[in-house]
């Protein structure tokens, strides 16, 4: 890449940054004044009751829930939901308590409809239910029915007859953990029938603290509950508000404190906004008052932003001194930039997760930070980096708006957690940059790390499986970063197989390096079928898997196979195509997510699950071709969004459809070239990498440049699937897929653990080819 050709796409990416960044910088000053409670006091005598809605106590007025506060004659404070649609939640550390569950014990009975259960022996690790002559025993994985396993359900998935199959005969600590639910007409898999009762009217599962089994009914579910001789409905039991730190109500939390006759609650999480401190609450209800700051920081920010820049100034200094004479300066500010970012970013992300997040200015900072030493550290840009920057900002800007207008706090999250992680991870892969060593390090060390990472991989996959659910264990998406490195472990596999001699190792090595990716794939395919209740990681794999195999291909000049590959493209495409014509009749027989046809095909006729496709449809066709204010959503920016919020998953899987509602038809076809020239950029990078490799005359240098070279093919890869999918489901190309849009949508797991190291790669892959064309061009010069 040449100086002038590097610091045109710094001027362009630049331009698109200034011009982005004052967009934001709009839509900040834009955004209507909003007022939240800071404080909630309800004042209650020892003996009295108060019935209240959810709006009462700080949460957004859709809500709707109802709740009723008691107070005992002791003086002990007590809630219950006042209905059974409405739930409550109360924390106490790890300890959780919610209406409409209880844990079960010996001697207890419940009755969903008029089926009558009686618990028997209760425990940590099974739990054992008789209604007349029949018995059951489950164990958190698996329902057995008079000692066998019931045969699965007829309308079961893939995954799940995998999952029932697996928990026949694997031990309890890696069986994958499944609920017993009752509802239905038919005793099958982890289901006990219910006549009258469609499922899930109830369910069984383990505790999260391992406190027993707790039986929980499913919302508006009328449940009966005897136990101590007191029958009552489950979800009218009242929960002890003395000892717990956080009360839940709907997906408001609320942090408790008790003052004598008077129950302090601090709003922290889903808070309404009022354009004025004057709306009507009930007797005894008192609300203290704040305004929304966009540059408001929380005063626990104060001391870990001290640290922060205190450690930032000693790596500075640190860096400075172990430099060499003429690169001190660059050196030490690289170095004191890159902890002051990753600090910084930690701390908002601490913030974000505490419930006191600070204002949208203050992330925007931290954001325009990052996004200025991306554009401005490296002595050359690289295109991919030239367009990722302006993708990401413009990522930031659409979360951005949709947060500002939305009528409670929550919607801002997703923005603050982009900057946040934004920040963290720029400042992160500048560190790494500073401490990769001059030389390369030897392919065994590089081996050795590809086999820990897919350790972790594979450790984090099976604690989803264990624990976790499609959307992720512990708040995280495991998935995301099994992708990357099954490219990572895949690109080594494949640079060795391209090379001209045989691989290094015994048949142990070679065979542990066919091994690990295979098992990474496998895994990955179990995951998709078992936790994802979409084919959406069938695909991504499937396209991946396509990629890699066409750039071997290429690669080693197999005409047969690239033509072959091809063909195959071609008739996946022909087969969308044809789906249309298949009919709802014909989807309806299928076994293979015949749902998800049926409401692609005809959402009209399915308002409930087509609800998501049919919002979509609407606000592209707001949207138009200049957007819906005619201004390419520029005298909209910081306004309330509409009803595009109330599209299902706006903020990830459709977040295409609010970008189209806001900024129109234009400015979509603007972002594909963008996204166009992102993947184009990445593949050219793999090629020069890969002819880097061809006019290496060292084994190791040549192997090295390979495996970036297939890396990059394969992050492409996944880009492109996340950027095909995205854009079929929210244009109704294909059915409904679960993946967000890279860059544009809140993925935080998706930005951290992948689009962020794949960028990183890229620049890393970059400047190690500049760094090999400059020591082949002074080696010319002495010869």
């Amino acid at each position: 890449m040449t100086p002038a050709s590097s610091r045109t796409a710094r001027v362009c990416a630049g331009a698109a940054l200034a011009a982005l960044c004052a967009l934001q910088m709009l839509a900040l000053l834009r955004a209507p004044a909003a007022w939240m409670p800071a404080r909630v006091a309800v004042v209650l005598a020892p003996g009295a009751a108060l019935d209240l809605d959810h709006a009462a106590l700080g949460a957004p007025v859709d809500d709707g829930g109802r709740l009723q506060l008691r107070r005992g004659a002791d003086g002990s404070w007590w809630a219950a939901a006042d209905d059974a649609a409405s739930t409550l939640l109360v924390q106490d550390g790890e300890r959780r308590r919610r209406s409409g569950s209880v844990v079960l014990r010996p001697g207890q009975r419940f009755q969903p409809g008029a089926l009558r259960i009686d618990v028997g022996a209760a425990g940590a690790d099974a739990v054992s239910l008789s209604a007349g002559r029949t018995a059951w025993r489950y164990d958190g994985a698996l329902l057995r029915r008079d000692g066998r396993p019931q045969p699965a359900c007829p309308d079961a998935r893939i995954g799940t007859r995998l999952a029932g199959l697996w928990n026949r005969i694997a031990p309890g600590m890696l069986a994958f953990g499944r609920p017993l639910v009752f509802g239905g007409n038919l005793d099958c898999g982890n289901r006990i029938a219910v006549a009258g009762l469609p499922a899930p009217a109830a369910t069984v599962a383990r505790g999260r603290a391992n406190d027993g089994f707790v039986l929980a009914a499913a919302p508006s579910v009328p449940v009966l509950l005897t136990e101590d001789g007191h029958a009552a409905l489950l979800a009218g039991r009242p929960l002890r508000l003395d000892g717990g730190r956080t009360l839940v109500a709907g997906r408001t939390r609320l942090l408790l404190a008790m003052d004598g006759d008077v129950l302090r609650l601090r709003p922290a999480g889903h808070v309404a906004l009022y354009p004025d401190a004057a709306p009507r609450l009930p007797p005894g209800v008192t609300w203290t008052w704040t305004r929304r700051a966009p540059w408001d920081l929380p005063a626990q920010a104060g001391v870990p932003l001290l640290v922060v820049l205190g450690l930032a100034g000693a790596g500075a200094l640190a860096a400075a001194l172990v430099a060499r004479a003429g690169a001190r300066l660059r050196a030490g500010a690289a170095a004191g930039t890159a902890l002051l970012l990753a600090g910084t970013g930690i701390v908002l992300f601490w913030l974000q997760r505490s419930g006191a997040p600070p204002g949208a200015g203050v992330g925007l900072a931290a954001a325009w930070a990052a996004l200025a030493f991306a554009l401005l550290a490296p002595r050359r840009l690289d295109p991919v980096l030239a367009a990722a920057l302006p993708l990401l900002a413009l990522g930031l800007l659409a979360q951005l708006d949709l947060g500002l207008g939305a009528p409670d706090t929550a919607w801002l999250r997703h923005f603050h957690k982009t900057a946040a992680l934004l920040a963290l991870a720029c400042g992160a892969a500048t560190l790494a940059g500073l401490v990769r060593p001059a030389r390369p390090l030897p392919q065994a060390r590089i081996e050795l790390a590809l086999l820990l990472l897919t350790g972790a991989a594979l450790l984090a996959l099976l604690l989803q499986v264990a624990y976790g659910d499609e959307t992720g264990v512990f708040d995280l998406q495991p998935v995301e970063f099994a992708k990357l490195a099954l490219a990572a472990l895949s690109a080594h596999c494949l640079a060795l197989a391209c090379a001209d001699g045989p691989a290094p190792g015994g048949a142990w090595r070679r065979g542990l390096r066919l091994a690990a990716p295979a098992l990474l794939f496998m895994l990955l395919l179990g995951v998709a079928l078992v936790q994802v209740d979409d084919y959406s990681p069938l695909v991504l794999l499937a396209l991946w898997a396509g990629t890699m195999m066409l750039a071997q291909a290429l690669a080693t000049r197999r005409r047969g196979t690239v033509l072959a590959l091809a063909c195959m493209g071609g008739a996946a495409v022909l087969a969308v195509v044809l789906l249309r014509g298949v009919g709802a009749d014909g989807i309806a027989r299928w076994d293979f997510y015949a749902d998800r046809f049926l409401v692609w095909l005809d959402p009209g006729t399915h308002p409930h699950t087509g609800q998501q496709l049919l919002l979509g449809a609407r606000a592209i066709a707001q949207g138009g071709w200049r957007g819906a204010d005619g201004a390419f959503g520029v005298a909209n920016l910081g306004l309330a969004p509409g009803f595009a919020l109330r599209i299902p998953a706006v903020q990830d899987d459709f977040a295409a459809s609010f970008f189209l509602q806001r900024h129109g038809l234009l400015a979509a076809v603007g972002l594909w070239l963008l996204q166009a020239l992102f993947l184009a950029a990445l593949l050219r990078l793999a090629v020069r990498c890969w002819l880097a490799a061809r006019d290496a005359r060292d084994y190791r240098v040549a192997w090295l440049a390979r495996l970036r070279c297939f890396f990059l093919a394969g992050g492409a890869a996944f880009a492109f699937g996340h950027f095909l999918l995205s854009w079929g489901t929210n244009l109704a190309i294909f059915p409904v897929m679960g993946q967000p849009m890279s860059f544009l949508s809140a993925g935080g797991s998706h930005l951290l653990f992948f689009i962020c190291p794949l960028l990183g790669a890229a620049a890393a892959s970059s400047q190690s080819l500049e760094e090999n064309e400059s020591c082949r061009s002074t080696s010319n010069m002495k010869s």
